[in-house]
């Protein structure tokens, strides 16, 4: 039979996704005490006399207080269980304490307490098709137990592999160092690239029951290959950046000084003076060694 040939009906019930149903259960302890008096009276029933009644009312007894303590339950705080009927969902117990249950279930346990993942550190080609090394640290909860357990195979396993995927993913996005202002870098914008991470992964593992509670980058660095090389690149840039401050520093140092000479009128200059005062203090503000003064004695144009 064809895949057309199946009901709509069938197909659709049949791609809906298991979903967790949260159930009470009973208090444990009152039924815990009824399956202690149900076997201390099935005991002395059975002791005490040898009537074919009462000895059947004594295993009826014994029974029950069997069946009573195979349902109890103990919920420790920070896990769950889940119950299964004859392999059927039938609901998950997060009530801590001692729970009484149905005693022909399957009671599968499953934590639900915050769980943090960092993972290995991945070497990637960013934007720029330049190698660096990244890793990440993942904190994440199991938020439906349903899903966790029955929609991938191992959901401990599911989030690691998807959270080195994410990893990888975004950071062969974005260039390590951001070109334009506009453009998002691994570096610069650590905190918007961390939003992003945080919702692709939360993305990824959602099929899983999985919620993620925050993701941050915990190593983002070159690769060694060309770790040196890029370090004196960084280098490069910082001094150009430097050197471009100094310079307009300098320029409204003199522009400053030519006003205050021209407002004062301490000195006339004409322009070829000026040209060369201009040049004599971009020289002394910008130069990298100190300078040696050098003293007139004669006037000014000799």
């Amino acid at each position: 039979m064809t895949l057309s040939a199946v009901p709509d009906r069938m197909r659709n019930t049949a791609s809906v996704p298991i979903c967790e149903r949260t159930i009470g259960g009973i208090p444990g302890l009152p039924l815990l005490v009824l399956s202690l008096m149900a076997m201390l009276g099935g005991v002395r029933f059975l002791v005490a006399t040898h009537r074919p009644v009462e000895r059947v009312i004594g295993g009826v007894l014994i029974a029950l207080a069997v069946g009573g303590v195979r349902g109890l339950v103990t919920i420790e705080p920070g896990r769950a269980r889940a119950i299964l009927l004859f392999g059927a969902y039938r609901g998950t117990v997060r009530t801590p304490g001692l729970r009484w249950v149905n005693p022909f279930t399957q009671r599968l346990p499953i934590s639900t307490r915050i769980r943090n993942h960092e993972s290995t550190t991945a070497k990637v080609n960013d934007v720029d098709g330049i190698p660096i090394d990244i890793a990440a640290v993942v904190v994440w909860q199991v938020r439906d137990t349903a899903q966790a357990l029955f929609a991938v195979d191992d959901f401990a396993a599911f989030v690691v592999t998807q959270a080195e995927t994410a990893v990888r993913h975004i950071a062969s996005r974005y260039p390590y160092d951001a070109h334009d202002t506009d453009q998002l870098g691994l570096r610069d914008n650590t905190d918007e690239i961390t939003e992003k991470l945080a919702s692709e992964m939360a993305a990824r593992v959602a099929p899983a029951g999985v919620t993620v509670i925050e993701a941050r980058i915990t190593r983002l660095a070159y690769a060694p290959e060309i770790a040196q090389v890029m370090l004196q690149r960084q280098q490069a840039s910082a001094v150009v950046a430097a050197r471009q401050r100094i310079v307009e520093g300098a320029v409204g140092m003199v522009e400053l000084a030519l006003e205050r000479l021209e407002e004062d009128a301490m000195v006339n200059l004409d322009e070829e003076r000026k040209a060369a005062m201009v040049s004599n203090l971009l020289v002394v503000l910008c130069g990298e060694r100190g300078t040696q003064p050098i003293v007139n004695v004669g006037s000014l144009y000799h």
